[in-house]
């Protein structure tokens, strides 16, 4: 089976080939600001992405004919259960309407127009609007706020999935706690092929490269009204200007590290929280489990770093084996839920049966 995987970016729009697992070729078609910068919103770069994904494929001689199914990074939507579903008209308007302007919503845009001139189906897998929170975990600490749960379900489902096959084991037979490291750091823990509670990437767990995390609330609030920053300034310090960033001045991982070994100690100190921080929050996860864990996995691009990697170790290595996955499965990830529907007789989710699930 040939599958054509779209997943556009802020800067990038990245495609793929895959037959069946198999990834024989992978694009990646960078945009300049200068390029961007005529388009008023985000939906409205679609033909203009779309006409680039088939100029590449055109110029490396790959026949849209060829290709069975596309599959897309799912976008801005209403939160629904995580899976494999189909890229409809509903799905489609939903995201070129939504207030949430998102490179990710492009996706299924570009992905249902080919799939309507081919002929065939296109699909969105575990998008970024996941939500399988238990019911207990999806309570606060005030009636008037409800936990989102917002985490890297992409990565975080299809590294779990492929921790299960490598032990000859079923996504929905195990119990992991799977922790995404890049930009956005997220703690999932996942019970029986559901994410059952996971630390929200904007508003809670570990600091990250650019972003503060959980932060003390009464603090927090006086520093909201403190009149140093104003509504959208304070956005910006907890998503952008915080975490790392907001210590050391930068948020690359590789500089932080490097400034730590030649003898940085601000540096070593703050490389040092975050690893705390991140074992801290992963701990957090084993009783919701009742400490019956088949894995604990890290991914993501800072799981490139052995220090990091080693720190956490030594800190949650007694919890259960740890699992190591560096960087993302992002395209092999919607090219395997694909198969699951079309050739592993999974059933596809249609999205107006389940946005209401999530309410």
């Amino acid at each position: 089976m040939n599958i054509l995987v779209i997943n556009p970016g802020s800067t990038s729009t990245k495609i793929g080939l895959f037959e069946n697992k198999n990834k024989c070729s992978e694009y990646v078609i960078r945009h300049t600001s200068e390029e961007l910068s005529v388009f008023e919103n985000v939906t409205d770069q679609y033909e203009f992405r779309k006409q680039l994904i088939v100029n590449v494929l055109n110029e490396n001689d790959i026949s849209l004919t060829d290709i069975d199914a596309i599959g897309c990074r799912g976008g801005a939507l209403k939160p629904i259960p995580g899976g494999t579903y189909l890229v409809d008209e509903q799905v489609c308007q939903e995201q070129a309407n939504s207030l949430i302007q998102h490179p990710s919503s492009l996706a299924s845009l570009i992905g249902f127009d080919l799939a309507n001139e081919l002929g065939i189906k296109a699909y969105f897998t575990d998008s970024p609007v996941t939500y399988e929170l238990s019911d207990l975990a999806s309570y606060s600490g005030h009636r008037d706020i409800k936990r989102q749960g917002r985490f890297h379900a992409l990565n975080a489902k299809a590294v779990a999935q492929t921790f299960a096959e490598e032990n000859q084991r079923s996504y929905s037979d195990i119990n992991v706690i799977v922790c995404h490291m890049g930009g956005g750091i997220t703690v999932s823990v996942h019970e029986q092929g559901q994410a059952v509670d996971a630390t929200d990437a904007i508003s809670e767990g570990p600091m990250t490269p650019e972003r503060s995390g959980k932060l003390p609330s009464r603090e927090l609030v006086d520093l909201c009204y403190s009149g140093k920053y104003t509504h959208a300034e304070m956005k910006k310090q907890l998503q952008g200007k915080g975490g790392i960033v907001s210590y050391l001045g930068t948020a690359d991982m590789v500089e932080v590290e490097r400034a730590a070994q030649a003898g940085d100690q601000e540096a070593q100190k703050i490389l040092d929280v975050l690893i705390y921080q991140v074992a801290k929050e992963i701990g957090a996860m084993a009783p919701v489990v009742k400490g019956k864990i088949d894995g604990v996995l890290l991914t993501g691009g800072i799981a490139f770093s052995q220090y990091v990697v080693e720190g956490i170790k030594a800190r949650v290595g007694y919890l259960a084996d740890i699992a190591v996955f560096p960087g993302e499965m992002e395209l092999e990830a919607l090219a395997a839920g694909v198969l699951r529907v079309c050739k592993l007789n999974q059933p596809v989710k249609r999205y107006c049966e389940h946005v209401e699930v999530c309410d």
